[in-house]
């Protein structure tokens, strides 16, 4: 895998109050991923850039939400979100304090 792909897989983390729950509890970590990304391709990603070992990845698709603008129906985008176990000993610093 490139690296152009390797960063256009892993959008962002999601940070959420159930994302925070199972980092805490499972050692899992959640993140906004592209539509077109499989699970492999998640996997290499976040190995390379954490450095890492990851154990499983869990995907999703979030369906987008309907909103109104008055009387004008509109539809937020969906997403794909991945639930990425890492194995034991193993921590992700998304702060990067050294």
């Amino acid at each position: 895998m490139n690296r152009e792909r390797i960063f256009n897989v892993l959008l962002a983390p999601h940070i959420s109050e159930k994302a925070t729950l199972v980092a805490d509890q499972g050692n899992a970590f959640v993140f906004k991923v592209a539509k077109d990304a499989n699970k492999l391709e998640i996997k290499k990603a976040v190995e390379s850039l954490f450095d890492v070992k990851v154990q499983s990845v869990r995907t999703l698709n979030v369906k987008g939400k309907q909103k109104f603008f008055g009387r004008v129906a509109g539809k937020r985008a969906g997403w794909k979100k991945a639930y990425v176990s890492l194995a034991e000993g193993q921590d992700i610093d998304f702060l990067g304090a050294e």
